[in-house]
């Protein structure tokens, strides 16, 4: 009779514990989804308030680490003197001027509306074969001409590419806007790598266990088994395809855990094949019948 009440309190324990596991989890996720939206909001600035000025307003829109090039969008509105119609376009020809990295400078002709202009830029050092954990930099350099004469720049930048973390240092110079960007994968994508890792390591060990039960019973040729082995041999290519950015053949994870992975499958499979076979061609003779 004392036992009854002896297992409730260890299921209602076991009930508690996973379910502040689960509390716990989702806490730390709302705290990294926090910390990502975070930085996706930030928003760098350089330059002065002068009031005859030009505002530059800029946006990452895509990281393509395969080509190692950023899409950066530019809005540019001139202020004041600069300006007629209330920023609309420039009162006289206006050239932005930028560095190495931006490829070419940038011309608006007087009299005429300024629209955004998608600007590809180039990233330096890093390699995506080194995914996840790849980095990039690049140098943004934007300064202002207008009737042959340098004036002033005010530049925002923010990073609206939710697969890369951007960190940023921004400056002044002459009246240019400065920002030293340095690129790499946003927090989830880390995660998510990670987590891919470890699951392709643990099927490959589930797998290894599934062959080694069957070999040390001398199973034989046990088809559901070597089906279930089979298909993750192929889930596993499928899986790898789902790595967000799409990284090619080569990279780290495929080094640390995917190819791995793939031939300890393949090896669990197909000597379990031939050990089968063997099995099936020589059984092991019946024990006598008891008198």
């Amino acid at each position: 009779m004392m036992r009854r009440p002896t297992r409730s309190r260890g299921r209602l324990l076991i009930a508690g514990l996973v379910l502040c596991a689960v509390a716990a989890a989702v806490t730390v996720g709302v705290w990294l989804q926090f910390g990502e939206r975070h930085d996706l909001d930030t928003r760098y600035r350089a330059g002065g308030d002068a009031p005859d000025r030009v505002d530059i307003t800029a946006s990452v829109q895509r990281v393509d680490a395969a080509g190692r090039e950023l899409t950066l969008r530019l809005l540019v509105t001139p202020r004041g003197d600069l300006a007629e119609a209330g920023g609309v376009a420039p009162a006289e020809s206006l050239t932005l001027q930028t560095s190495a990295d931006v490829r070419g400078d940038l011309t608006f002709p007087a009299h005429s509306r300024i629209s955004t202009v998608d600007v590809p830029v180039t990233l330096t050092a890093g390699s995506i074969t080194d995914y996840p954990f790849d980095a990039y930099d690049t140098d943004l350099e934007f300064g202002a001409v207008q009737g042959g004469e340098a004036v002033p720049v005010r530049m925002t930048l923010t990073n609206n590419d939710a697969l890369f973390a951007a960190t940023v240092e921004a400056s002044e110079a002459n009246g240019a806007a400065v920002f030293y960007v340095g690129i790499g994968r946003s927090t989830s994508v880390l995660i998510f790598a990670v987590f891919m890792m470890a699951a392709m390591w643990a099927l490959a060990i589930a797998v290894l266990i599934g062959a080694w039960f069957l070999l040390s019973r001398r199973k034989g040729l046990t088809w559901p088994a070597l089906g279930w082995m089979a298909a993750t041999l192929f889930a596993l290519a499928a899986f790898r395809n789902t790595a967000p950015g799409a990284p090619p053949i080569g990279s780290l994870l495929d080094y640390i855990a995917f190819l791995w992975a793939e031939t300890v499958i393949a090896f669990c499979v197909i000597t379990v094949v031939v050990m089968g076979m063997r099995a099936e061609s020589h059984p092991s003779p019946d024990p006598p019948a008891s008198p």
